[in-house]
C-alpha cells in the first residue's frame, strides 16, 4: 500500500489546511510558502504521482476545481490573470508526490516571471523557428498509438 501523501492527509482532516474550495473529487488549499498573496494549490482526491495516472473523471473535475479557484480569486484580487503550474512528477519539480496544480493570481509588476525563466541559459526564443526539426517531431509523437 501507497503511504498517504500530505495532501490525502490533508483531505482526510490528519494534518489541518487552509481551505479555498471544495468538490467531490478535489481539495484547494493555500500554499503555506506562497510565491505571492492568494497562492493556491489544487489538487484531485486520488493521490497519483502524475496526471496521466489519474482517471478521466479526476482529470475533468481537477480543471474545475482550477476554474473555481480562479473565479474566487478573481474576486478577492481583482484579476483575470493567473500562472497555472504543474509540475509533473519529482525531475520536473513536484516536492509532494501527488498530482497538484498551482493557481497564482497575477498583476502588472507584480515580480513573477514566465515559462522563459524556468531555463535561464537557454537562448531567447527569436530568429527563424526549425520547421523541418518540428515537422519531424510532430510526426513522431502524432504517430504514436
Amino acid at each position: 500500500m501507497v503511504e498517504a501523501s500530505l495532501f490525502t492527509r490533508m483531505i482526510t482532516g490528519e494534518v489541518p489546511a487552509s481551505v479555498v474550495a471544495k468538490g467531490d473529487d478535489w481539495l484547494a488549499i493555500l500554499d503555506i510558502f506562497p510565491r505571492r498573496p492568494g497562492h493556491t494549490l489544487v489538487f484531485p482526491v486520488q493521490q497519483e504521482r502524475h496526471i496521466a495516472e489519474l482517471s478521466e473523471a479526476s482529470r475533468a473535475n481537477l480543471m474545475d476545481g482550477v476554474a473555481e479557484v480562479q473565479r474566487r480569486l478573481t474576486e478577492v484580487f481583482d484579476t483575470d490573470d493567473f500562472s497555472v503550474v504543474v509540475h509533473d512528477g519529482p525531475t520536473a519539480g513536484q516536492e509532494v508526490p501527488h498530482v497538484h496544480i498551482h493557481v497564482i493570481p497575477r498583476s502588472p509588476g507584480d515580480g513573477g516571471r514566465g515559462l522563459l525563466s524556468m531555463w535561464p541559459d537557454a537562448p531567447p526564443p527569436g530568429g527563424e523557428p526549425d520547421f523541418a526539426g518540428l515537422s519531424e517531431l510532430a510526426s513522431r509523437l502524432a504517430g504514436i498509438e
